[in-house]
């Protein structure tokens, strides 16, 4: 059961847009999500050629799920000296989306709080941040796409909301943990992921994701402008989706994702390994699914040095048409 929420309207005052080049429009939103008494403010972000404006034909909506240990704008986002096609959210803007993406609960600028932003919680995130898309848009589907936990949180949310589903696409995915290397050293520390509600996420942390499942897969360049740009959000972050990528999983029932779906990792990805992805590919229903892997990219795909690729991949999925007539 997700939680309850409502959602604010408009432009938020005190929330800077993202950062854009002349040729696209960017805004902020925040949205509210209740538990109980408490009110907690969701960092929402979007960007698009040509500001929004009454009257216009929709764009089609693309929204961007961040993983566990960055937050939104560094993981979509990134400004690379001298290129911006490092920012998914650029790429895709000019490719004609209306793109947002958010930070989730305890992540970036939205509201920290004393829970751990599990993946139920970054679910229930999901279904505050679509209701805020589909009041400012006008559009009730929409195409997903989350890397790592930021996959789970998208899977999770696609079980319970298959109305607002276009296309989901599951990047660096884990389905049941088996195979993954990574997740048995992490799980070494699953007492402390469950007497703690954050953990430390230092620069070299941070600079770990690149380099733990294969080095060089990232130009060492674009690894230096992530970590200064997800740093300035401080030290630590939730423990909520390691606890559950070592202790919980499945958390993801493919039988319950009846949208399209595009299943896609790293070739040396230590995490998301391929007989995993096969069995959860296996199980989904609707006959419009693909499996992809990204020749020379480890976990980080988003940030890899086949980032071009795996745009392609991205782009080619959400455009083609489909046998079943989903969207």
């Amino acid at each position: 059961m997700l939680a309850a929420g409502a959602v604010a309207t408009g432009g938020a005052a005190d929330l800077l847009p993202p950062e854009a080049p002349a040729d696209i429009w960017s805004g902020s939103y925040w949205g509210i999500k209740r538990r109980g008494d408490q009110e907690i403010r969701l960092a929402v972000y979007r960007k698009r050629v040509g500001a929004p404006a009454p009257g216009q034909t929709a764009k089609p909506v693309l929204l961007l799920i961040h993983g566990s240990s960055p937050a939104a704008l560094a993981s979509f986002d990134l400004t690379v000296p001298g290129r911006d096609d490092y920012s998914m959210m650029n790429v895709f803007a000019r490719l004609g989306y209306d793109v947002w993406t958010l930070d989730h609960e305890g992540y970036g600028r939205s509201s920290r709080t004393e829970t751990n932003s599990d993946i139920a919680s970054g679910a229930a995130d999901l279904s505050v941040v679509t209701d805020l898309i589909a009041q400012e848009t006008g559009q009730a589907r929409m195409h997903m796409l989350g890397e790592s936990s930021g996959a789970l949180r998208a899977g999770a949310f696609a079980m319970v909301r298959p109305d607002r589903m276009g296309r989901l696409v599951l990047g660096a995915f884990t389905y049941t943990g088996e195979g993954s290397p990574t997740l048995t050293k992490r799980a070494e520390q699953v007492e402390f992921y469950r007497t703690h509600n954050r953990r430390p996420r230092d620069r070299a942390m941070l600079e770990s994701i690149f380099t733990r499942d294969h080095p060089g897969t990232t130009d060492p360049v674009v690894a230096r402008a992530f970590v200064e740009k997800e740093i300035v959000n401080g030290d630590t972050v939730p423990t909520g989706t390691y606890l559950d990528m070592t202790a919980n999983l499945p958390v993801v029932d493919p039988a319950r994702v009846m949208c399209p779906v595009l299943l896609i990792k790293g070739e040396y990805d230590g995490i998301s390994a391929m007989e995993d992805l096969q069995k959860f590919f296996v199980r989904l229903p609707n006959g419009d699914r693909q499996l992809s892997v990204v020749g020379g990219a480890a976990h980080s795909i988003v940030l890899s040095r086949s980032y071009k690729a795996f745009h392609h991949i991205v782009q080619a999925f959400l455009t083609v048409p489909v046998a079943s007539g989903s969207s």
